[in-house]
């Protein structure tokens, strides 16, 4: 590992070496490049023809990049540069440049970036390869990459500086790549199913939308608190209710939260609501958009998750919470419905203050601990217990289970959707319990959104709506075990004055 006094060192030599530079070229850090092809529209263009062929190209094409490798044989340099997550080989002759190109060449460090021109030629190897004529300095890296060009071995420094991470990994490049296509190919399906994207505060007088502890800012000229938005859902409904039918938003929540592999305070969500639709509409749709999102991304329907293949393709399994606790968590079908022993089971498993909780939210804890990390292939667990769905219409018949649905892929939540609550009154008496509850101590507890109640009491029509989880979902189209690898700049602890951010393997 270096040190901070070598890595001292090494800037230096570099800074000596940007001097000369400056003063061969007369501006190091040029404003303005000449570039015919990005790396990867000249890989695009010129990957598959043939020696012939590419003999057959007379014209200069100019690239540029971050040199990555560098192979210095004496008249001759062999070169690597990097963008947009490829690289491509330059050959340099000393005889090919004039004497201060040469000289220039010689004060090239791993991680400056270079522009060249010239011809197109294969090596021995078949390598594609640009045979250059000229060259432009366009910056020094004044400190090195890490290590070997294997990628960085640090965790921390990974997610801190994860630029580096980019450098130095194409894999890494290639999932934050996916991701983007992932966003794009999910934008293309709502819209071709007619669904309009919008946009909704960030910031909230009041949290709602789900049962979540907020961050909390202020207001200055209003003298006022405000909320980063723990979910947009109040905000949408009432689209819904002014008269959209089919709206979506894409964007980010925040819940002050502990971090977990599976848990990062800010995350994105794909949340829609379609008058007219309900649960079941919801679960066709979040199982089209997923199939098509992993045939688009990945090219395929059965996807490695870990030691597991999750299929796409099949239709996803749909239980109910009762069944789930059966079937999954192997619990006695007789016995889940007695109240003495889902809380005896409840205490067992480590569930606190069960005391008073009815048997509705025991088996829904029972189903947190027992069931979810066993649901791996798609699967969609119904009829939730009322007590943890206050926006949410109840079953037809029913007055404690709703018409809920989370889906769980590879053991994790990865969507939630309902048959939204549309009666005005009974969402104020649901609301009223979430204050009590929020009074006694619990700090996730929703508070009464008069402003929405109200927009409610204009009239809201019958509609499903689903928030799905995005990153969650990158994770595991690209099987990534944590959601840190898939987020570009997860939250880090700030380092402390005394931390060295410059140290790697």
């Amino acid at each position: 590992m270096d040190t901070p006094h070598s890595y001292n060192q090494l800037r230096q030599v570099r800074e000596e070496k940007l001097k000369k530079i400056q003063a061969i070229t007369g501006e190091a850090y040029p404003s303005k490049v000449h570039k015919t092809h990005s790396l990867v529209e000249f890989v695009r263009e010129f990957q598959s023809l043939d020696e012939l062929t590419l003999q057959g190209i007379v014209k200069t094409i100019f690239i540029m990049g971050r040199v990555v490798s560098l192979r210095n044989q004496g008249k001759t340099i062999f070169l690597h540069l990097f963008e947009g997550g490829v690289k491509v080989q330059v050959y340099l002759r000393k005889d090919a440049l004039t004497d201060k190109q040469w000289e220039l060449m010689h004060l090239i460090d791993l991680g400056d970036f270079i522009s060249v021109g010239g011809t197109l030629m294969r090596t021995k190897t078949g390598e594609l390869t640009l045979r250059s004529s000229t060259i432009s300095f366009l910056a020094k890296a004044l400190l090195p990459l890490p290590e070997k060009w294997h990628g960085l071995q640090d965790i921390e420094i990974r997610y801190r500086q994860r630029y580096l991470d980019l450098i130095s990994d194409e894999e890494v490049f290639k999932i934050f790549e996916q991701r983007s296509h992932l966003i794009a190919a999910l934008r293309t399906y709502m819209n071709q199913l007619g669904y309009l994207e919008v946009e909704t505060p960030m910031m909230h007088a009041i949290p709602g939308g789900a049962t979540a502890r907020p961050f909390i800012s202020h207001h200055n000229a209003l003298d006022i608190p405000l909320y980063l938005r723990i979910a947009p859902e109040l905000f949408l409904k009432r689209l819904i209710i002014g008269g959209f039918t089919k709206v979506y938003e894409i964007n980010r929540n925040f819940r002050n939260e502990g971090l977990s592999t599976r848990h990062n305070p800010e995350f994105t969500m794909m949340e829609s609501y379609a008058a007219g639709e309900d649960l079941r509409d919801m679960m066709n749709l979040l199982e089209g958009l997923i199939r098509f999102l992993a045939q688009q991304v990945r090219g395929k329907l059965h996807l490695p998750w870990g030691e597991t293949l999750i299929d796409y393709q099949s239709p996803f399994r749909r239980l109910t919470l009762r069944e789930a606790l059966v079937s999954v968590g192997e619990l006695p079908s007789d016995k889940i419905d007695s109240h003495d022993f889902m809380k005896t089971l409840c205490t067992s498993i480590g569930v606190l203050e069960t005391g008073k909780k009815s048997i509705g939210l025991l088996q829904f804890y029972a189903f947190e601990h027992l069931v979810e990390s066993r649901l791996i292939q798609p699967t969609f667990i119904t009829d939730y217990p009322v007590e943890v769905s206050p926006l949410t219409k109840l079953v037809s018949g029913s007055t404690s289970t709703v018409d809920r649905f989370e889906l769980f892929i590879g053991g994790m939540e990865l969507a939630n959707a309902y048959s939204e609550l549309n009666d005005p009154v009974d969402q104020m008496k649901r609301l009223e319990i979430q204050a009590k509850d929020r009074e006694s101590g619990n700090e996730e507890a929703m508070q009464i959104d008069q402003e929405f109640v109200t927009a409610m009491e204009h009239g809201m029509p019958p509609a499903g709506g689903q928030g799905l989880g995005v990153d969650r979902l990158v994770m595991l189209l690209t099987n990534q075990a944590s959601i840190r690898d898939v987020i570009l700049f997860p939250l880090m602890r700030p380092l402390k004055p005394k931390d060295d951010f410059l140290e790697n393997d």
